[in-house]
């Protein structure tokens, strides 16, 4: 359960430093806005192609992700 939580607050940490909003994000990866608001809600996860287009969106390891 913690490692949703990091999830949800690490995305949101690095779309603000990137300056994109979830609708841009959504976008770059190629799904629905509401799906992604969901994956910085806390109530979904990616799946594991959507966790390596954030990864490489964010230009970070896929533990980075997770990580505290």
């Amino acid at each position: 359960m913690q490692e949703l939580y990091n999830l949800s607050k690490n995305l949101r940490q690095l779309r603000e430093g990137y300056g994109y909003t979830q609708t841009a994000v959504a976008q770059k990866i190629g799904i629905r806005y509401q799906s992604y608001h969901a994956y910085e809600a806390g109530i979904t996860v990616p799946t594991l192609e959507n966790f390596i287009k954030l990864a490489k969106l964010y230009d970070v390891p896929l533990d980075e992700l997770i990580a505290p």
